[in-house]
């Protein structure tokens, strides 16, 4: 008998081998965080739009309107956990979601900046809106490559 040759791969080459239609392990952790970011505003504006309102700078506050906004970021954020388990296509399809949800965001705080909006917590949000939007854009990039 013949004896068989044994191999070693590194650990780059085994890299390189993966399935290419996995969701990325960052993407997941990324749905994951957005959940949490995204619960963690929806809840007290769900619950108590006023005080935590009051507490973000906002002195004119329409409840009905805060609420509708948690109802978004508790069904966006809410995707991002029931779906953290699922396939590369459906991780395209919520991405393209978010990527629309982000950049209209943006677009409509950096209207109510020129406008004269000047609570300070604003340019946070901003700044989250435009980092979340970023990564976004280059998973959906990334991703869409290997559909």
């Amino acid at each position: 008998m013949k004896k068989m040759k044994r191999y070693k791969f590194n650990k780059k080459i085994i890299k390189v081998m993966k399935n290419p239609k996995e969701v990325p392990k960052s993407l997941r952790i990324l749905f994951l965080m957005h959940f949490i970011i995204d619960y963690l505003f929806a809840i007290p504006l769900l619950l108590f739009p006023i005080t935590f309102l009051k507490f973000l700078g906002w002195t004119t506050i329409d409840t009905l309107l805060a609420r509708l906004i948690s109802a978004a970021l508790i069904g966006i954020g809410g995707v991002s956990l029931l779906e953290n388990k699922s396939s590369l296509e459906s991780y395209n399809s919520l991405l393209t979601l978010k990527i629309l949800f982000s950049t209209t965001a943006i677009i409509g705080i950096v209207i109510s900046i020129t406008e004269g909006n000047k609570i300070k917590f604003v340019w946070l949000l901003l700044t989250i809106f435009v980092l979340f939007s970023v990564l976004w854009i280059y998973y959906k990039i990334k991703i869409s490559r290997n559909l």
